[in-house]
């Protein structure tokens, strides 16, 4: 199969937006190991939230697809200074633990050298121990640095409990 990894664009926002959701929330995001849905309820992101990204000075969504040209993943890159922030790192459910994540994670930390940065950082929800580790394994390490969920925005999920991000970082 050919894959390719392209900036996504704004006619992607819908395809997008149900790519990410389904791999986190909901019942959907179950059939992968990714899952946020037993920790939080409600979306991980909308429409209106991607284009907002999108058009950001400094931010990207890479977007890899199939030969039918499908977005089968993505992620979210935001320039800061010397460092590159990671995030929405999605496969979708059904082709996950096929190796998309870490050819993901190769790209983005290409990227992140192509745009002069030193270093990608992440935040995780503490708990995630198997992603977590998953990270781990590609050279991330815990900054020791913690911060406050957005709890109260469902934007960004409905927690079912108290949560909070670990930050995590690696030199590129």
């Amino acid at each position: 199969m050919i894959y390719t990894f392209s900036k996504a664009e704004i006619s992607d926002v819908t395809a997008l937006n149900i790519l990410i959701n389904s791999a986190y929330r909901g019942e959907s995001s179950k059939a992968g190991w990714t899952t946020e849905a037993d920790m939080l309820d409600g979306q991980r992101t909308d429409e209106e939230d991607l284009k907002n990204i999108m058009n950001k000075p400094g931010c990207y969504i890479l977007k890899y697809t199939n030969e039918a040209g499908e977005i089968i993943a993505c992620v979210r890159l935001e320039k800061h200074a010397e460092k590159m922030y990671l995030g929405m790192l999605t496969v979708s459910p059904a082709l996950q633990n096929a190796g998309i994540g870490k050819q993901m994670m190769i790209a983005s930390e290409q990227f992140a050298k192509e745009q002069n940065c030193k270093a990608v950082y992440m935040q995780v929800i503490k708990g995630r121990d198997e992603l977590i580790a998953w990270y781990e394994r590609q050279g991330y390490k815990d900054t020791g640095k913690r911060k406050p969920f957005p709890h109260g925005d469902p934007r960004f999920g409905i927690p079912k409990m108290q949560l909070e991000f670990i930050i995590m970082e690696k030199a590129v």
